[in-house]
């Protein structure tokens, strides 16, 4: 497939850049003049109230005289401790994302008839139009399996044949197809990734409707279909940790902002994939992929701790890694003490692990969670506590899986629409119709129209509000 080749030299484009940048600074002393919630955070780095949600409540501080104090973190859904529903799971040897996106969408635990029928609809649906799969995803492939998904997901629209109703019924019905079409729309663009960007060959399995989710991902990458029950239950976890995490995350947010708009399903997802696709975001844990890559390339042993410590104190000052100066994989906007999803995934790698044989790349792990407070604090001078979050782990848990790097985020993506697709409903349903619609302040002067013939090269003007006694 040949690139589209820009008609924009980059001569021209630096000098475009040039001129665009001119006018569209904003001092920082302008936004704590006015007061601003700078990514809709408080001063203390706690969320902005936006609004309220039933769904899923995520626990890692509280406040004790106006000062945030550090708790172990907690990830209630609906009322019900995740970690609860984990331990069942494994307890009972069963899979759980079914049940998870059952008790997410309906607000409770569902029977067992009510599990058996949801999980034979989610089988159902998993299945494509041939014509969709042929035109929307193999004749139009992307190098980027997140981008592949989004357009996917957009280009469903034409497919249904009442794409804009948004009552609830109507809403219900393109979620529950969406959580069982994105695993296998993943499936297929990473298959037509692999033929047409990697030059390899492409295996396009039939869907096998006795297969749970995690079942059925694994059965649709692996060219030999094959995989351990143990496998799939491993994956069902990491699914089911990451199905839901309150309505204040990027992605989340985004669903429920653009759902506000009143528009359709299909719109209102694809704008959590495209924020997930981040790597502030969902695009986190290839960022953890990536910097221990790099670490093995620069330590000798990657499993010693003067030499991982070594290397982290260059990355935090921007001297090793990506220049970015940030430990991937640690910290977090809301847990303190702990991320209770990097806690499970820490047990299971630690488990898998020894079985595997990468207890090397556990150890490196462990060493960089463990070194990370204290070199921050050496270094940076920062007080505040960081634990390790869900993305540290998460890489390992799939690289042990032999899941590709490029389906780490997809995969987060096949989970996390899940919770998505409650928080669009509870938009829609408890939202009370407002569209969301935030301040922004011009800071701006007014200034006058200059005809042509007086326009001059090179020209700045001040265009930012400055106080008169400043001025």
């Amino acid at each position: 497939m040949e690139n589209y080749i820009s008609p924009i030299d980059t001569d021209a484009l630096s000098s475009l850049c040039e001129e665009l940048l001119k006018n569209n600074r904003i001092s920082p002393e302008a936004y704590t003049r006015f007061d601003v919630k700078r990514g809709l955070r408080n001063a203390d780095g706690t969320g902005v109230m936006a609004g309220l949600t039933r769904i899923c409540s995520v626990e890692g501080y509280y406040i004790d005289d106006g000062e945030r104090v550090p708790k172990e973190g907690r990830l209630i859904y609906r009322g019900i401790d995740m970690n609860e529903i984990v331990d069942n799971c494994i307890a009972e040897n069963r899979f759980g994302f079914e049940e998870v996106a059952w008790l997410l969408l309906f607000g409770d635990l569902p029977t067992q008839k009510q599990l058996d029928r949801f999980c034979e609809l989610l089988a159902e649906c998993r299945e494509l139009p041939d014509e969709f799969i042929e035109d929307m995803i193999m004749k139009a492939p992307s190098p980027d399996i997140m981008n592949k998904v989004a357009r996917s997901v957009l280009a469903l629209y034409s497919f249904d044949q009442n794409p804009d109703d948004t009552s609830v019924e109507n809403v219900l019905r393109q979620s529950i197809q969406l959580i069982a079409q994105i695993p296998s729309i993943m499936a297929y663009a990473y298959q037509v990734k692999r033929r047409v960007y990697d030059h390899k060959s492409m295996f396009i399995h039939q869907n096998k409707k006795s297969l749970k989710t995690a079942e059925s991902i694994l059965h649709s990458i692996r060219a030999d279909r094959k995989f351990t029950d143990e496998e799939a239950k491993l994956l069902d976890l990491c699914m089911i940790i990451h199905a839901e995490h309150g309505g204040g995350n990027n992605s989340t947010f985004a669903t429920r902002c653009i759902t506000s708009s009143g528009t359709d399903t299909y719109s209102a997802i694809a704008a959590g994939i495209g924020s997930l696709k981040g790597p502030k975001h969902g695009g986190a844990n290839i960022k953890v992929h990536k910097m221990v890559e790099d670490m093995k390339a620069h330590v000798s042993d990657p499993t010693n701790e003067g030499q991982v410590a070594d290397y982290l104190a260059k990355v935090i000052q921007k001297k090793a890694g990506d220049g970015s100066g940030l430990i991937y994989g640690m910290g977090h906007a809301v847990y303190t003490l702990s991320d209770p999803r990097a806690v499970i995934l820490k047990r299971s790698a630690r488990e898998y692990a020894k079985k595997c044989g990468f207890e090397a790349d556990f150890r490196t792990l462990e060493l960089i969670e463990a070194l990370t407070p204290e070199l921050f604090a050496k270094y940076k001078g920062e007080k505040k506590k960081i634990c390790a979050n869900v993305d540290l782990y998460s890489g390992l848990i799939y690289d042990m899986l032999k899941i590709p790097q490029e389906l780490f985020t997809p995969l987060f993506m096949s989970s996390r629409i899940a919770g998505w697709s409650a928080h669009r409903i509870e938009e829609l349903t408890g939202g009370g119709g407002r569209i969301m619609r935030p301040a922004y302040k011009s800071v701006s002067l007014p200034r006058r129209f200059v005809p042509m013939a007086e326009r001059v090269d090179n020209h700045v003007v001040q265009t930012e509000y400055i106080p008169t006694e400043e001025r």
